[in-house]
């Protein structure tokens, strides 16, 4: 394999191999070593790279966030069913709508979803003794999750002709803690049946913190 990459993609090498080892094993799979040895290049590349793993796990949670945010803005993409509703009537099928797209992309990433929680939990183990890069992951993570979700939910409720009762940024606060919960319940039981019940819910929770625009 050439060792002449430049830079940006030998790094990007990296940590596709990194996030490989992580999907199978865990971040605690993934060594300096291991990432060497799966990507087929020298310890010295990979010190060159990153200066140590905190910030190899740093560049693989910002990759994990950005493949979530996609799917999630796929997911935000998707056309309402019943666009002849007006009120709470449609932001209620705009959310179920947004819920099933994203459920969709949940299911079929399980690994992800999983190695997620991990560098979480990984971040917050960080926070108190580690690098600051390191315990500042999970922080970015929900920052720009919730900058996805005060979009969309301020374009639900411009859509639909209603407003929120709270702000814009508490909701979305309240609609990603149950998303978590829903997805960690998930990957725990993978009881798909009670999922999709569950999606109906969240919906009915988020929207009865709107009413109809005067």
């Amino acid at each position: 394999m050439s060792n002449r990459l430049p830079a940006d993609e030998r790094r990007t090498q990296l940590v596709d191999a990194a996030l490989e080892l992580a999907e199978d094993g865990g971040v605690g799979a993934v060594t300096v070593r291991a990432v060497a040895e799966k990507a087929g290049v020298s310890l010295g590349v990979v010190h060159y790279c990153f200066e140590s793993k905190e910030a190899l796990v740093v560049a693989m949670a910002h990759t994990v966030v950005d493949q979530l945010l996609e799917a999630m803005q796929a997911a935000f993409d998707v056309p309402a069913d019943g666009t002849h509703l007006q009120g709470i009537e449609r932001l209620r099928a705009m959310l179920l709508s947004a819920l099933r797209a994203m459920w969709s992309a949940v299911d079929s990433t399980r690994g992800l979803q999983i190695l997620t929680y991990e560098i979480t939990t990984y971040s917050l183990r960080h926070r108190a003794g580690g690098p600051a890069t390191s315990g500042d992951i999970a922080a970015q993570q929900y920052r720009r999750m919730d900058e996805q979700a005060v979009a969309f939910l301020d374009a639900c409720a411009e859509r639909s002709g209603v407003c929120w009762t709270l702000p814009t940024e508490a909701v979305a606060r309240l609609a990603l803690a149950l998303l978590d919960g829903f997805v960690l319940r998930w990957l725990v039981d993978r009881n798909a049946d009670a999922g999709e019940a569950e999606l109906d819910t969240i919906a009915d929770v988020i929207a009865s913190r709107a009413v109809t625009r005067p």
